[in-house]
């Protein structure tokens, strides 16, 4: 079976606070994920996370290094680290809502199960948990 090849952006900001959108579609809808979406033919892994993310969260980010990748059948999703380089975060497209959180609210939404399946376990084992504002 080939895999429906998608895109997200793991970005976080000066206080180590992460950024999430709300799906508003399925996989996942009205739970929280990293932002991403399907890669358009022809479009590098890059160029789709760069135009998706300023589709659901209005910023403009740079690429980075592909941090890890899942498989949630039939998608093949690569995740890459992501530097914001301007816009204001409005969500927008398939998102209903976009945040910063920090570790403590990303552990309260975990525990109240309003993750994507498997996110918390996901960014643990990457190393890129946000960090709690000073």
């Amino acid at each position: 079976m080939d895999h429906i090849r998608c895109v997200g952006g793991i970005v976080h900001d000066a206080a180590g606070r992460l950024l999430l959108i709300r799906r508003v579609n399925d996989p996942g809808r009205d739970r929280w994920s990293l932002p991403g979406g399907r890669v358009e033919p022809g479009e590098t892994d890059h160029a789709a996370v760069v135009r998706e993310l300023a589709e659901e969260t209005g910023l403009t980010v740079e690429a980075g290094a592909l941090v890890g990748s899942i498989t949630r059948e039939p998608y093949l999703i690569n995740d890459y680290r992501c530097g914001v380089r301007s816009g204001r975060l409005t969500p927008g497209d398939d998102a209903s809502d976009a945040r910063w959180v920090d570790h403590t609210e990303i552990t309260r939404m975990d525990v109240h199960g309003e993750l994507t399946d498997t996110l918390m376990d996901t960014l643990r084992e990457w190393g890129v948990l946000p960090h709690d504002s000073p």
